[in-house]
């Protein structure tokens, strides 16, 4: 059978990507002043963030709803189709779940929806993706397929630097990170996502965050995990910056670069640099 790639709209890929690859999306939601809004349909992340900065209380999220998914799945199975679809780390979703749930429901069918829990987000979810789509231009099945997404997320080193810890302190996502909050307004925290928000590190300046990244993307290199990439939220100077000295690093360019959109950076807030890679090998 022909596999078909679906996933959440938080890996932030390109579209070009998205499109080439023909990743089917089910978007989750951002609340605000009691009106709901597809995070798919927001688009201007310019004035997003402006508009973030400004409010009294932050917007909510909310995961797709079991309907969602059916909507995407059932046309794929109808046209013959296997599914492998990827998801957002269920330790900071209920996204996950709510594709279990989904696929229960499709009887006989369900055997043919692979469901995995990225056990990250953003740029690893998007790497996930990019193996599987990879895999299945190489003629895998769906079983084939979500055993390349997970040597990706097996592989997978990514971590990225914010300004504050208070946006994921309001946002109830913090994690393990909740240690540090003592020190928030002294420290750049450098953290990472394994399941949920986890700590590695903390350092002081934006300028020793930027230079600690770089060294992460050094580690990279050395453990060959050569197919790299930046994402950012409002910090396109700084992604610019990271990206050359990627290509010292690499040699290569990036497999991609992009911004987070509103359903993560509601969580993390303006000004996050993030960092790494999986073997480039894994991705065609």
């Amino acid at each position: 059978m022909p596999v078909s790639l679906v996933s959440d709209s938080c890996h932030y890929l390109p579209r070009e990507l998205v499109e080439r690859d023909a990743i089917h999306e089910v978007s989750l939601y951002v609340h605000h002043a009691g009106e709901a809004q597809r995070e798919s349909a927001i688009t201007d992340y310019n004035a997003y963030y402006r508009q973030l900065a400004d409010l009294g209380s932050l917007p909510t999220t909310s995961q797709p709803s079991i309907g969602d998914f059916l909507a995407v799945y059932q046309p794929l199975l109808e046209a013959g189709n296997e599914i492998v679809s990827i998801h957002l780390a269920g330790g900071m979703s209920g996204t996950h779940r709510s594709a279990l749930q989904a696929r229960e429901q499709l009887g006989a069918d369900a055997a043919r929806v692979h469901v995995i829990d990225s056990a990250t987000a953003c740029g690893g979810e998007g790497l996930m993706l990019l193996a599987a789509a990879a895999a299945i231009r190489g003629g895998a099945d769906a079983v084939q397929a979500a055993a390349a997404a997970q040597r990706a997320r097996d592989a997978l080193k990514l971590w990225f630097a914010i300004d504050t810890l208070e946006y994921l302190r309001r946002g109830g996502r913090i994690g393990g990170a909740q240690a540090w909050m003592g020190a928030a307004l002294k420290i750049k925290p450098i953290l990472s996502v394994e399941s949920e928000i986890t700590p590695v590190e903390r350092v002081r300046t934006s300028k020793k965050a930027f230079e600690r990244l770089a060294g992460l993307l050094e580690e990279c290199r050395r453990i060959g995990n050569d197919g790299w990439v930046v994402q950012h939220i409002q910090a396109p100077e700084e992604a610019a910056a990271m990206i050359e000295r990627g290509r010292e690093i690499f040699g290569t360019d990036p497999v991609f670069v992009s911004e987070i959109g509103p359903v993560i950076g509601t969580h993390v807030g303006p000004g996050l640099l993030g960092a790494g890679g999986v073997p480039r090998a894994l991705l065609g």
